[in-house]
């Protein structure tokens, strides 16, 4: 295998390759991307906050905390490959009056430090921020144990704990900065670090409130990370047929924010969740939960049904999955045509 080659194997297995992904980050500038923004704005916010320390699982190359790292070396700790003990440590942290973020994958956090999270911060009711990168099926070929499709659900059932998705780089700044604010323990997913831009600046945010980005009264989208583009993608085009669509970015999985989800169903012909997660137990399942007690209209979950996904690189797997803009564009006149 030649080494052109053999860099080409290794961008798809990582999911950077322009083979598969040159669509989904086409004019997005790297400054803009979540994993070249995550250590940078942490570093900018504790300038400011002593308090703030940041941990790692041997992953700060992948997460870019390395910018931490650099800056604030008294105040960043690799923990190598011990994400339930990072977890535990950040607890104690807390307890001493320090705002911990630790970072790792979102399957090695979300789903495998699920204990960790909920005995020793949500018990407790310690502010550590767990940040669950290269969330969903973003690790495309490497597989289900990299693979974070449950991580939602098992974080949205935790007792006093607060999930947030990220939307893109300007949308995880504003995260970040809220954090600071907020007193309970936090889940934070993000995508893969190459989302296409959403916000253009770093928008206000309050953690519960969703954000409203296209207005229609035809059908809802209420969607939530990564999808959150595709699903403006898919507005426009559903446009191009006469249907107006209400794309509706709910950030904060727990607590939602059930006023715009009765809003919707009041005002709007049908509403479709879109989300890189399980259909069962996720947003879909969060919203659902509200409409049981609201006026019966059209709904339909679109995520991955219950199963394992295939391997593949992510671009590839989001077109599979119809979890791109054509793809939600398609699901929703599935929709409206049983209405």
């Amino acid at each position: 295998m030649s080494e052109a080659e053999g860099d080409v194997l290794s961008g798809l297995f990582t999911g950077i390759s322009d083979l598969k992904e040159s669509r989904s980050v086409k004019g997005t500038p790297a400054s803009r991307l979540p994993a070249f923004i995550l250590g940078e704005e942490l570093a900018d916010l504790a300038d400011h906050d002593p308090r703030i320390v940041v941990l790692t699982a041997d992953l700060a190359s992948a997460n870019r905390t390395t910018e931490f790292r650099d800056r604030h070396p008294e105040r960043f700790f690799d923990f190598g490959i011990a994400e339930k003990n990072m977890i535990t440590a950040a607890a104690g942290m807390a307890s001493c009056g320090q705002i911990p973020f630790t970072a790792t994958f979102a399957a090695f956090c979300g789903i495998l430090g699920a204990e960790q999270i909920r005995t020793d911060c949500a018990y407790t009711g310690l502010p550590v921020r767990v940040l669950g990168h290269h969330s969903g099926m973003s690790m495309g070929f490497y597989g289900t144990s990299h693979h974070a499709l449950e991580d939602l659900a098992m974080m949205r059932t935790i007792a006093n704990l607060t999930v947030i998705c990220t939307t893109d780089a300007n949308h995880l700044r504003a995260v970040l900065r809220a954090s600071l604010k907020h007193d309970k323990p936090m889940y934070i997913r993000l995508g893969r670090g190459r989302d296409p831009e959403v916000y253009a600046e770093v928008p206000e945010i309050e953690i519960g409130k969703a954000i409203r980005l296209r207005e229609g009264r035809d059908l809802t989208l209420i969607t939530t990370g990564a999808q959150v583009h595709a699903c403006l993608e898919a507005a426009d085009a559903l446009a191009e047929q006469g249907i107006e669509t209400r794309v509706v970015d709910m950030h904060t999985i727990k607590p939602l924010d059930e006023a715009e989800v009765r809003t919707a169903a009041s005002e709007t012909g049908a509403i479709l969740t879109v989300e890189e997660h399980n259909i069962i137990g996720g947003l879909g399942s969060a919203v659902a939960e509200v409409l049981v007690d609201c006026e019966r209209l059209p709904f339909r979950r679109h995520g991955i049904d219950d199963e394992f996904v295939l391997i593949g690189p992510p671009a590839g797997l989001y077109a599979h999955y119809r979890l791109d803009a054509p793809g939600v564009r398609d699901v929703a006149l599935e929709l409206l045509e049983k209405r």
